[in-house]
């Protein structure tokens, strides 16, 4: 009789099955990791632009506080806020996030205060949380992905909570 070498097709259906199996339970892990890492990333994306936007006004105390996210990199208005953050923060989206940014003149003739927002491109897939900062620096969130305001000085948070 001749000895036969190489698998059976048993041997193969059951290193397929148990490969598929190993795979169900790390893809949804991987996933919630990525989905953290986005998250993480529009926190520190924030804290950038509060940090840039603190640069700027001093060194363009004539505008104050930046009119818009692109000028935080161009320094169109001012040449002290040039390259203060990067291309793709500028550009408004950046690890599944996108970014809004206004600026208020509350009455004067300077940018004295501002709001920059971070939500989710497609909430669930991309980040759960929608984050939002002023002036103030302090970063609220909302557990949903909308709806993530920054309230009124003495006012409540509305349902937003602050990240230590």
């Amino acid at each position: 009789m001749k000895k036969q070498k190489g698998f059976s097709l048993i041997e193969l259906l059951i290193v397929v099955a148990i490969i598929l199996i190993i795979a169900a339970i790390a893809i949804p892990n991987l996933l919630k990791s990525k989905m953290a890492a986005n998250e993480s990333s529009a926190v520190g994306s924030l804290r950038t632009i509060n940090t840039g936007q603190v640069t700027y006004a001093a060194s363009c105390p004539a505008i104050g506080f930046s009119a818009t996210l692109a000028e935080l990199n161009t320094g169109a208005l001012c040449a002290g806020g040039a390259g203060i953050i990067d291309n793709v923060l500028s550009s408004g989206t950046k690890s599944g996030y996108t970014f809004t940014y206004t600026a208020a003149q509350n009455g004067t003739t300077l940018n004295t205060s501002y709001v920059s927002k971070a939500t989710p491109q497609t909430v669930g897939v991309t980040g759960q949380r929608m984050f939002c900062s002023d002036q103030s620096g302090v970063l609220r969130y909302t557990l949903n992905g909308t709806g993530c305001a920054v309230p009124a000085v003495g006012a409540t948070t509305g349902g937003s909570a602050a990240l230590q």
